[in-house]
């Protein structure tokens, strides 16, 4: 590869806002805008349940997309607000000012995942995002696999995701290419329509973690 993946550091975290940006230029996190996206991505960094991994050119050490999640998601984002709230609220201010609809809405999308699946608890895979010039390099694909290798590290019994049902094939198709299974569909209080993914991790790897 002409990338290395490595953990997160604080040093990362503008490089990924830019990404992030790039990647997803009209999605809800991006209009809310960077400071709310550097808190976002550095909450992975202050929690010890969060997960967050980078991947680096080889020659040049530009960040080429990034991959986060908590291994615990019940409670993170609840201790993230109560520790950071303050922060979150002052990073949001402009969007909401510029589109004052959107203050029921923020928290809900940034926070919200749907509920967990049924059965025992797994990690939540909560971003990824690919520079667009970094795109069919394999980046997505090493950046999931590697916050999975932690995961189970970690002894987590599986980790579950989603994203959108429709028009979002490609997303979609990447997911069930690495193994990870429709456990069901929802709609979101917006009228998203959203797949929950799961990927269930083996009882070998659980009990004699690497």
């Amino acid at each position: 590869m002409d990338f290395q993946i490595v953990p997160i550091k604080s040093d990362h975290i503008d490089k990924v806002v830019d990404v992030h940006i790039r990647a997803f230029p009209d999605f809800f996190l991006t209009f809310l805008g960077p400071r709310f996206l550097r808190e976002f991505y550095g909450s992975f960094l202050q929690d010890p349940t969060g997960v967050g991994f980078v991947a680096e050119d080889a020659q040049t050490s530009d960040i080429l997309g990034a991959v986060v999640g908590p291994v615990t998601p019940r409670g993170y984002f609840k201790r993230l607000l109560k520790r950071r709230w303050w922060a979150f609220c002052r990073a949001a201010a402009g969007a909401v000012l510029r589109r004052p609809a959107t203050a029921k809405r923020l928290f809900r999308a940034v926070f919200y995942r749907g509920e967990a699946p049924p059965g025992p608890p797994r990690a939540l895979l909560s971003s990824i995002a690919v520079a667009p010039e970094a795109q069919r390099r394999g980046v997505g694909r090493a950046l999931v696999g590697r916050w999975v290798e932690e995961v189970k590290r970690r002894r987590a019994a599986g980790c579950y995701l989603t994203t959108d049902a429709h028009n979002n094939d490609k997303v979609n198709a990447f997911y069930q290419g690495l193994g990870w299974k429709v456990e069901s569909t929802y709609t979101t209080p917006e009228g998203r329509c959203m797949n929950r993914y799961v990927l269930d991790l083996s009882a070998d790897t659980q009990e004699n973690p690497r």
